[in-house]
């Protein structure tokens, strides 16, 4: 009666290892649908500006670089990439900063990335302004909207942007 029952317990550990092994893991899956948003994009900020940007797969898929170009702003550039269970952000500022955030997704379809601060370089105080937040919303596979948090003095201001994806024939 023991062996039929340590087999069978056997079985269903090694079942249930394959089966958790063959799904994708959460990080695997929003990093996918972060690559999915390579190319160009065209919007406006939450005051109807102008804004583009573009996202481009770099470094043999392990990364997605992003270059967002705001009214009035310097261009800004954001790169991508798994960490661990998670979404690394590296966010290079015209201030002269760089913030790092992260994002744990959750299971299930994915709708948006929640990004929160975790350090940054360059930064002698937390009290000087930097980006210290952000959120991707993925409406669809055309529209995104990012919403930025920054925070200067302990106060935070935010920017939205709702970017379109443009037609490769589309300048």
């Amino acid at each position: 009666m023991r062996k039929p029952l340590a087999v069978l317990l056997l079985i269903l550990v090694v079942t249930s290892l394959c089966s958790s092994a063959a799904q994708p893991s959460n990080s695997a899956a929003a990093f996918h649908k972060l690559q999915t948003l390579a190319g160009n994009w065209e919007g406006k900020d939450d005051e109807g500006n102008p804004a583009k940007t573009t996202f481009k797969v770099v470094v043999g898929n392990t990364a997605v670089m992003e270059t967002l170009t705001a009214h009035g702003m310097e261009e800004m550039l954001t790169l991508y990439s798994v960490d661990g269970d998670g979404i690394s952000l590296l966010h290079y500022c015209p201030t002269n900063n760089q913030p790092h955030m992260r994002a744990v997704p959750g299971e299930g379809d994915l709708k948006e990335l929640v990004f929160s601060f975790q350090g940054a370089t360059n930064l002698p105080s937390p009290a000087i302004g930097h980006e210290h937040k952000m959120v991707m919303e993925f409406e669809d596979n055309n529209h995104i909207t990012e919403r930025w948090t920054w925070r200067r003095d302990g106060k935070d201001s935010e920017t939205v942007y709702k970017f379109v994806r443009q037609s490769s024939g589309t300048k």
